[in-house]
């Protein structure tokens, strides 16, 4: 039997994301990096950069300060 890997999404509030990198510094795949735009803010927020690399392992949800990241896995 063979395992497909879980389809995965990250949404961020990027309203919300302060652009601190935490979550992208305790990404073991470096699958999100900061945005090349700005929020409203004046921020650089975060972005899924590479889905395929993403394990869903949830590390970058559970270091964000501020609770901008979602992880939803469907499959």
């Amino acid at each position: 039997m063979s395992k497909t890997k879980p389809r995965v999404t990250i949404t961020v509030d990027e309203e919300m994301c302060k652009g601190c990198g935490l979550c992208v510094a305790v990404c073991p795949r470096h699958a999100i990096r900061p945005a090349e735009h700005i929020n409203s803010r004046g921020f650089h927020p975060v972005c899924l950069m590479d889905p395929e690399e993403c394990t869903a392992c949830a590390q970058c949800a559970l270091m964000c300060p501020d609770a901008c990241i979602r992880i939803v896995t469907q499959g």
